[in-house]
C-alpha cells in the first residue's frame, strides 16, 4: 500500500504519540530562506495493523509531489509506527534517534508515551549507533565527492566547487555521533563553536579539504569510542520489547474516541 495513502494518514493522526521538527531547522544549521520544514512522527497503529493482516510501517506526507525536490517553506513529513522506530532506533540510526533530544519548543506534538520515551532514551542506544553514525559520514563524504550518487544540489558544485551542505552533515554526523557516545545525549541546536563553523561550511566559508579534515578527525574519533564509550556494547533489546509491548497494550486499552 501506498505510504502515502488516506488511510495511512488517519492512522498516523489518531495514534501519534510524538512528532517533533528534525533536519537543519532542529539542528541551527538551516539558511534563512533555503530550508524546508523536515518532521518526524511515531505512532502506535491499531491492532488489525500489527495482529491481523494489514501491515502500517510509516507514513509520508510531502508537499511537492513524488521526484520534485522540497524548497523553502515545503513540509517534509514521516510517521513511523513504533516497532518500526523502536527497530531502527536500536541500531542505532542518527536520524530516528533525534526525537529523544529534540527541545520543547520543536515538539509539535506529545502525549504520555512519547514523554516516556524521551525520558528513557538508555531504552535504545548503545555503542552500535557508533557504527550507523560512520556509515551516514562516509555516504555524506561519498555523496559530497561524487563517489556514490550525483549531487541534486548543481547550483552548489558551481558556487562552491563541491556540495557544500553534503559536506556540513558528514561533520554534523561526526561531531553529534562523538557527543552521543561519550554523553549519551545530543543536545540540539548544535552547540557552539561548532555550529557557526557548520553554518560556515554549509556557505562555502571552508574549503572541500577543511571539511575533508574535519570528518577524518571526528570519524577517528567514533572508532575509538565504538569500543571505549560508556554506553553498552548492545542494546537491551529485552528491555525494549517489554517496553513496546506495554506501551502497544496501553494504547490498545483507552477505549476508542466518539
Amino acid at each position: 500500500m501506498k505510504h502515502s495513502s488516506p488511510q495511512f494518514a488517519r492512522i498516523a493522526e489518531r495514534s501519534t504519540i510524538l512528532r517533533v521538527q528534525v533536519g537543519s531547522g532542529v539542528h541551527g544549521t538551516a539558511i534563512q530562506g533555503q530550508d524546508d520544514r523536515d518532521e518526524m512522527g511515531i505512532c502506535v497503529e491499531p491492532p488489525e495493523y500489527v495482529v491481523g493482516l494489514e501491515k502500517f510501517e510509516q507514513y509520508i506526507f510531502r508537499t511537492q509531489p513524488e521526484g520534485h525536490r522540497s524548497g523553502p517553506g515545503d513540509l517534509d513529513l514521516i510517521v513511523y509506527s513504533l516497532r518500526k522506530w523502536v527497530r531502527l532506533a536500536l541500531q542505532g540510526n542518527p536520524t530516528v534517534l533525534l526525537p529523544l533530544f529534540v527541545p520543547e519548543n520543536e515538539i509539535v506534538r506529545i502525549d504520555d508515551l512519547g514523554r516516556e520515551l524521551r525520558a528513557n532514551p538508555e531504552i535504545v542506544l548503545s555503542r552500535q549507533a557508533g557504527r550507523r553514525f560512520v556509515g551516514y559520514l562516509r555516504s555524506q563524504r561519498a555523496g559530497m565527492l561524487g563517489v556514490k550518487r550525483h549531487t541534486n544540489r548543481p547550483e552548489l558544485i558551481e558556487k562552491y566547487g563541491f556540495d557544500a551542505k553534503y559536506a556540513m552533515h558528514m561533520v554534523r554526523l561526526g561531531v553529534q555521533g562523538v557527543e552521543l557516545l561519550e554523553t549519551g545525549r545530543i543536545t540540539l541546536p548544535i552547540p557552539e563553536p561548532w555550529l557557526a563553523w557548520l553554518r560556515d561550511l554549509r556557505q562555502g566559508r571552508h574549503t572541500k579539504d577543511e571539511a575533508l579534515a574535519a570528518a577524518d578527525e571526528l570519524e577517528a574519533k567514533l572508532e575509538k569510542l565504538i569500543t571505549t564509550s560508556p554506553l553498552p556494547e548492545h542494546p537491551d533489546r529485552e528491555r525494549a520489547n517489554r517496553w513496546l509491548i506495554e506501551a502497544y497494550r496501553r494504547v490498545w486499552d483507552k477505549p476508542s474516541p466518539g
